[in-house]
This record gives C-alpha cells, sequence and structure tokens, in this order.
C-alpha cells in the first residue's frame, strides 16, 4: 500500500495538519501533497502540529516490511488518532522504545530514557528518578506534535510512566496487566478480565481495557493522587490476588515463570520504572496491531487481530475512543488497601520484585525456586 492509498484509508485528507519536503521547494499542503508524497521521493517531511513543526526524516524507510508501510505511514497514523492517543500519555515522562530499522530489526532496537541534547526548543522534559537513586530527563508528551517527535526517533509504541510530570512520586493510574502463559490463550485473559473487572467494582473502581496488541489484555484505573508507587503496587498486588483465589485454575500471580499457569497478572508492573504500552500504540510487531481501548461489552468478543495500523484509525472516526472517559472515573485505593491488610495479617507477606529493585524486608527469596533447589544441593542440605 502506497503513502497516498493509506491516507485515504486512515481519512486524513481532512486532518489539521500540513506537510512539506524539505527537499522539494516549497510548501506542499493538503490532496496536492498526498498525491506528491506519492511520486516524489523526500529525505524530509516536515508536519506541522499543535503549532509545532516536526521533522521526520527517512519517511520512505519501510518499519512494517509485510504491511509495506513506512516511518511517515506510522508517523500519520499517529496524526490520525492523535486525541484519542494522548488520553493515554498526555503530560506524562515517557521512556523511549527506539526500533530504528523497523520492526524485522529487533536486534537494533534500545530502550532510551534520557531524551538527547539534540532536541528542538519546545520539546517538554522532567526529571525523574529511578530506584537506584539515579535520575534522567524525560520527554514529556505534551502534544501531538511531542508523539511524532518520538516516533521520528523511531519510537513504535509509546510507553509512558503512571504519573504526570508535576508530580512524578504519586500515580494516577494502577495498571493491570494480564499475560497469558504460552499454553494459554487471549480468550483466557478475556475470562480473567471479568473477574478484574468484579473485583474493581467491589472496591468502587472503574476499570478500562484494552487490548495489549500482542497476546493480552490490559486495564487501567484512575485513582487519586495521594500514594506512591510502592503503596499502588500493594494495592495491585492485594487485586491480584483476590483475582486469582477467584479462579485459581486461570488467574497466577507467580513471579517465577516456571511456577506460572494460565494468565499472570503483573502486579510489578505498578513498580517505580515500570512502563506498559499505552492506547493506541502501534506494537513492535510484523502485523502492525494495535494496543486498542475496549468497551466492556466487546471484551468477551474481542479480536486483538482486529486492531492494527490499517483499522484502528477508522474505528476511531467512526466509534469514538471507548476509554475517553477515565479521566472523569477517579477512584481511591483506601479499599484495595485495607484488603492487603488483611493478606498480610493472614500471614501473605510481601511478593518477588524486579531484580533492580531494594528487597523489601517482607518479601520472599529473590531467587527462581528451580535455583534455590540447586542451591540447597549444592550446599548438601
Amino acid at each position: 500500500m502506497c503513502c497516498m492509498e493509506l491516507s485515504r484509508a486512515l481519512h486524513l485528507d481532512t486532518q489539521p495538519w500540513q506537510a512539506r519536503p524539505i527537499r522539494g521547494g516549497s510548501r506542499i499542503e493538503g490532496s496536492a501533497y498526498l498525491q506528491h508524497c506519492s511520486t516524489v521521493a523526500t529525505d524530509v517531511e516536515v508536519l506541522e502540529l499543535a503549532g509545532h513543526e516536526v521533522r521526520i526524516t527517512n519517511p520512505a524507510k519501510i518499519f512494517f516490511p509485510r504491511l509495506g508501510l513506512t516511518k511517515l505511514d506510522l508517523a500519520r497514523y499517529y496524526v490520525a488518532v492523535g486525541d484519542a492517543a494522548l488520553v493515554g500519555c498526555h503530560r506524562r515522562p515517557t521512556t523511549m522504545y527506539r526500533w530504528p530499522n523497523g520492526v524485522d530489526a529487533p536486534e537494533d532496537a534500545f530502550y532510551q530514557k534520557r531524551v538527547p541534547q539534540s532536541r528542538p526548543e519546545w520539546l517538554q522534559t522532567t526529571i525523574v528518578t529511578f530506584p537506584s537513586g539515579r535520575s534522567a530527563e524525560f520527554l514529556v508528551v505534551a502534544d501531538v506534535a511531542h508523539l511524532l517527535w518520538a516516533i521520528n526517533l523511531g519510537c513504535i509504541d509509546i510507553n509512558p510512566w503512571p504519573v504526570r510530570s508535576d508530580d512524578v512520586d504519586h500515580p494516577d493510574e494502577l495498571r493491570v496487566d494480564l499475560d497469558p502463559t504460552p499454553e494459554f490463550s487471549f480468550e483466557n485473559a478475556r475470562e480473567v478480565a471479568e473477574v478484574v473487572r468484579e473485583v474493581l467494582g467491589e472496591h468502587a473502581l472503574v476499570g478500562w481495557p484494552k487490548t495489549s496488541g500482542k497476546r493480552g489484555l490490559h486495564i487501567y484505573v484512575r485513582i487519586e493522587r495521594e500514594w506512591g508507587f510502592q503503596q499502588v503496587r500493594r494495592a495491585a498486588l492485594a487485586l491480584a490476588r483476590e483475582v486469582e483465589r477467584r479462579e485459581p485454575a486461570l488467574a497466577t500471580t507467580a513471579w517465577w515463570k516456571e511456577e506460572r499457569h494460565g494468565v499472570f497478572v503483573d502486579y510489578n508492573q505498578n513498580a517505580r520504572d515500570r512502563t506498559i504500552a499505552s492506547a493506541y500504540s502501534v506494537r513492535p510487531a510484523p502485523e502492525g496491531r494495535v494496543s486498542c481501548p475496549l468497551t466492556w461489552d466487546e471484551v468477551p468478543g474481542a479480536d486483538t487481530d482486529a486492531f492494527t495500523i490499517q483499522t484502528v484509525p477508522e474505528r476511531v472516526a467512526t466509534v469514538g475512543d471507548p476509554g475517553a472517559g477515565i479521566d472523569a472515573a477517579v477512584g481511591r485505593l483506601d479499599s484495595l488497601l485495607a484488603l492487603a491488610d488483611e493478606d498480610e495479617k493472614g500471614g501473605l507477606g510481601d511478593a518477588p520484585w524486579p531484580p533492580h529493585f531494594p528487597k523489601s524486608a517482607t518479601e520472599p527469596v529473590r531467587a527462581a525456586p528451580s535455583r534455590r533447589r540447586q542451591g540447597r544441593r549444592n550446599s548438601g542440605s
């Protein structure tokens, strides 16, 4: 599919932006630009968005070989869904996951936390501190222009922190990541999602589901910015354990992969420095699948393969954004934290943290069971 054909598929003729090729002379706008980009190769395109000029270098570079889609096509996708995408990442510090040579070159992909020194004057940033105590200057997604600036660096999906740039220590979002183990499926993740919704409702919280763009589902919960990362993770762990109690054959909170079965409810996605691809992110995979918000009525019959870079813009244009109301549904964690208290009184301490985090006082041994068994054999015990 050429650039002009994709533009028609994404209904971009009326989008409030212009672009001009750097190599090729005068500004070209609207439908004349679409015809131009289908016939003339350029080294750089400039998109005018939110009052800023955003350079797209190497616009013809193929990013999705199976689909025949370019870096410029990816940029145009984010223009098409920009307002909806901002619901999930607006004013959030964002980790850049760069794929400079497209989805067929995973060996070239890398995470970048620090914003490069060479950047436009209008780019917004904020300082974020890591669990190690070190800090970095992060990109803040202030508008669609900031999104496109990241896309130009080779970012395919958007990976924001669950905080806003004016308070990077108190999350306003609890995140539920449902990740099926290899022997289980997306259908199983849908089943577990319904249990998560039930538990959240019992604790006066509203969950907003979306496909992960891979094999699972994400459910986001807006919360008051009253608790730090440790308490938000503690609430998420209590939620995950309650889901596991209700569906022990289907849901698991086991951190070590060798102990998991069914659908992993990943409570550690709420730990500081952990990120998840945000709503409307195109995932770096050959099929160009999108992490797409759903209504709860859509969840039982959802097909993750139906939401792609080629189909989602039309969905947004015709159906709207099912996640648009999330900022108006802010809840509190008091009830989930009370559930955590009950778990702890009943003998359930902390659960394992990711490797680079300081060990908590009640955390179990941070080693996979097979390694612990090997250690005991080696010690002769």
